[in-house]
């Protein structure tokens, strides 16, 4: 049998498929879409400021998560007394009306598990075991039965009951089914899921959220009996997005939950528990989360970020009154001292930086005010739980447990990687001073490479709130001079839509230039970034929304890009592809990159972003191939304020060659539209053919061409190839040796084919610390013009016509234009982009 592809592609393709499954998702028992938003927005997360809270049943006194351990804080106190210490971390407590028993999530050993605690002996005891993800439990009126999410049911997120005596649970039992929805969903599961119960106060009913009927958000309000079976109704809908966790009132007639309708920020809102009108409780640009009413029924109790990190506050029923409860004094159950790092550079001077603190327990920490992150995926044999680690502008104290600690400090890519180890004293203030070390970088006499990430989001519903001071603080830390915030809207709202402007924002520093820029939403067509915009946000920002008013799939993202260049703007395609795209077995296939690549409307391409590297790496050396110069560049898809997601800032970055002096965008994005660029997630690299720099066209002879190259390599971790590619095939592989991590070459190539040529380093496996797939860079090409030499894609035109024939197929059988004239259009444009390849594959 023939294969369709060029055998260098499915060698490419081959190797990405081992790389994936090194580095696995947390808690990959969860079988759902999208996981970054679900793992987020909705699992518990660990931060150094609380992140749940309930109350005993004095309404005087508030047990909460913070940490990664819960605690007990009076609310005319400043002491917060630690109730748990692993060993894991412990979430989302609920207290039993005899104020005995608090009952909590906790993760460890790859699973969340529900365990009790008895306040009286402080002993603990584990409820579940079967390895699901168990969360939000919650106790009945009467302390008899729990309430809580759990996995355990297919993978999906469900509502289980079950009875509870004595710290253990038993006779439990499934309390909603399992409904299979045909709705046209795209970010949450085709199963509906119900999650967030909470108990009416007679104990007979419960309250939820489903999404059962609803295409968008985790769904409306239900109430039901508590008993399994029991027919549920929907009491209210509005779009939720995994944080709404309604509470009654003790007196059962009023409702408590986070929204964010009408607003880009949740707040408090009360409605009627029969169903009504709802109307806010709390106000602000900022979120308050995770409301519970107290049993005297004269207070909510809350987390809020309206500082940056999270915090917990009350309010008063009657007058509205806040009060933030703040845990200046803790007293811990385990001896504790203090270490002091101080990361400095060669004379002493403090660096940002980015630092991983592991004490002797196992778990993560960090400065109490700092931001906790957690990488979203990691190797299982490698370490217990994900890497945690905050950012510090150079000096930074923390309280960990007395024993071993081990730090781990790194700043971007331009320098080394250092590990220290200290031991700490119970009750003492252990120092460490991290000296970073640049790598030795080549000297290039006409060379100035500047970082940036073109895609990043400053505020996308996460547990903290970002500001432009704080994210260009992110930057800094991770040693990256330019940071593009895309602008998009997450469902209804449009997170940071007060911030676009053409111009840079006024927190840019001499070093870090945040620019905030647009993403149009369009899944169906494939989202685009639009850097540079003059003049305005492009609204709707979306198209192909089913059930909505832009249900059509007119604007193109075509359309898109020649509005976006009316405004100057430079247009790319962001985070391609997860795998190599079939024409032939895919059951969709809708992206138009192929048909944008041959009209002429892409400026660049993220090679490197939240996709596989690879599999974008084939599709665009197809498109290489026939002809359509196409730069490469670099994003993470970081949301910003998340305290689990893919990232840092920076993970993913774009280099591109500047002409020295002041940092300035202009030049940044001619520079990229040129193609004087690298894109990397570590390994930083060179390439010269034939005296031509990145970008370039160089121009031979006819015939058999020596041509000398150059190439080096630097990496923060080892890489396992480095390879020059031409025309989409493996044309030379590069020595390397010692450690992998420097490689210098100057050589020759023979060339005797037009067409282009590229370097590209990648690992076989994850390196830690580059929290992504696998590390991976390549430069953007170097084009190669040979006379009487012409390139030659009949295989590559025909995959991509082949590719258009399904858009033309699913076009036209699309129901959702709003008129003749929009389909007329988009089909007139897929078929302009087929004739484009008909002439190359002939």
């Amino acid at each position: 049998m023939t294969s369709r592809y060029p055998i260098s592609l499915l060698i490419a393709l081959a190797t990405c498929l081992p790389l994936v499954a090194q580095r696995e998702p947390v808690l990959k028992q969860i079988d759902l879409p999208h996981p970054y938003y679900y793992r987020e927005m909705y699992l518990p997360q660990l931060t150094t400021g609380p992140s749940s809270v309930a109350w005993l049943p004095d309404s005087r006194t508030l047990v909460y998560s913070m940490a990664g351990s819960l605690w007990k804080q009076k609310l005319d106190s400043f002491e917060a007394e630690q109730l748990t210490a692993g060993p894991g971390y412990d979430y989302q407590p609920d207290c039993s009306s005899d104020g005995r028993w608090i009952i909590y999530s906790s993760y460890a050993n790859d699973a969340i598990e529900l365990w009790a605690l008895n306040l009286e002996t402080r002993q603990s005891w584990q409820l579940t075991s079967g390895g699901a993800v168990n969360v939000e439990p919650r106790f009945s009126p009467d302390g008899k039965r729990i309430a809580f999410v759990s996995t355990s049911y297919y993978k999906h997120f469900h509502i289980f009951i079950a009875q509870f005596a004595n710290g253990e649970l038993t006779d439990t039992k499934r309390l909603t089914g399992e409904t299979r929805s045909d709705l046209p969903r795209y970010y949450y599961s085709e199963f509906d899921h119900e999650i967030s119960p909470a108990w009416s106060p007679d104990g007979s009913e419960i309250i939820f959220v489903s999404n059962r009927g609803h295409i968008y958000g985790t769904g409306g309000f239900w109430r039901m009996k508590a008993e399994p079976g029991a027919e549920a109704r929907e009491i209210h809908y509005e779009e939720t997005t995994w944080k709404a966790r309604p509470d009654f009132s003790p007196d059962g007639k009023r409702i408590v939950y986070a929204s964010y309708l009408g607003q880009q920020w949740h707040q408090l809102w009360a409605m009627p528990s029969a169903g009504g009108d709802p109307f806010p409780l709390s106000y602000g640009d900022f979120d308050n989360v995770s409301p519970r009413w107290s049993p005297d029924g004269a207070r909510i109790a809350f987390i809020s970020n309206r500082n940056g990190n999270t915090s917990l506050w009350t309010q008063e029923i009657s007058g509205g009154s806040q009060n933030q409860i703040i845990p200046r004094e803790r007293r811990y159950l385990r001896a504790m001292g203090r270490l002091t790092i101080q990361v400095v550079d060669s004379v002493g001077k403090f660096m940002p930086a980015r630092v991983f603190v592991t004490g002797e327990d196992g778990r993560a920490y960090a400065p109490d005010s700092a931001w906790m992150r957690a990488d979203d995926n990691f190797v299982r044999s490698e370490r217990p739980f994900e890497a945690h680690y905050f950012h510090t502008a150079g000096n930074a104290e923390i309280t960990v447990p007395a024993g071993r600690v081990d730090v781990e400090v790194m700043r971007g890519f331009e320098y080394r990687v250092e590990e220290k180890t200290i031991r700490v004293t119970a009750g003492e203030t252990a120092k460490v001073t991290v000296q970073l070390r640049p790598l030795n970088l080549p000297q290039q006499a006409h060379s100035h490479w500047v970082s940036a990430d073109v895609h990043v989001h400053m505020n996308y519903g996460g547990a903290y709130r970002d500001t432009p001071k704080h994210l260009v603080e992110q930057a800094a830390a991770e040693n990256l001079s330019i940071v593009e915030d895309l602008i998009v809207n997450k469902e209804q709202r449009v997170p940071d839509i007060a911030y676009f402007s053409p111009q840079s924002d006024p927190a840019s520093t001499a070093s870090a230039l945040l620019l905030h820029a647009q993403e149009f939403h369009t899944s169906y067509w494939g989202h685009l970034g639009l850097l540079n915009l003059s003049q305005h946000f492009l609204i709707p920002g979306y198209a192909a929304y089913p059930n909505t008013a832009a249900a059509s799939l007119y604007p193109t993202n075509a359309d898109v890009a020649d509005m976006a260049h009316q405004q100057h703007a430079v247009v790319g395609y962001v985070h391609p592809y997860d795998t190599f795209p079939d024409p032939a077995k895919d059951a969709t296939l809708t992206h138009e990159l192929p048909v944008d690549a041959a009209l002429g409307k892409v400026d660049y391409v993220e090679v490197l972003g939240f996709s596989d590297h690879k599999s974008t790496a084939a599709v665009w050396y197809r498109l290489l191939n026939c002809g359509f110069r196409l730069p490469a560049a670099a994003g993470t898809d970081a949301m910003a304020n998340f305290a689990s997601l893919r990232g840092p800032v920076g993970l993913n970055r774009v280099y591109a060659n500047v002409p020295r002096g002041l940092l300035d965008i202009q030049s940044w994005l001619s520079s990229l539209k040129q193609g004087h660029t690298f894109a990397t997630n570590g390994p930083l690299l060179g390439f010269t053919l034939g005296g031509r720099v990145l970008g370039d066209e160089l121009r031979l002879p006819a015939g058999e061409n020596k041509v000398k190259f150059t190439a080096w390599l630097r990496s923060i971790v080892p890489v396992d190839h480095l390879e020059v590619i031409c025309n989409g095939h493996l044309a030379r592989e590069l020595k390397l040796s010692g450690d992998r991590e420097t490689v210098d070459v100057d050589d020759t190539i023979s060339l005797s084919q037009s067409g282009w040529c590229l370097l590209r380093a990648w690992s076989e496996k994850a390196e830690h610390p580059v929290l992504d797939l696998y590390p991976y860079a390549t430069t953007s090409p170097i084009y190669v013009k040979v006379d009487g030499s012409a390139a030659k894609p009949a295989e590559d035109a025909a995959y991509f016509i082949a590719w258009i024939d399904r858009m033309i197929e699913d076009a036209k059988s699309n129901r959702d234009w709003n008129t003749d004239a929009e389909k007329k259009s988009v089909l007139d444009l897929l078929n302009r982009a087929r004739r484009i390849y008909f002439g190359l594959e002939n």
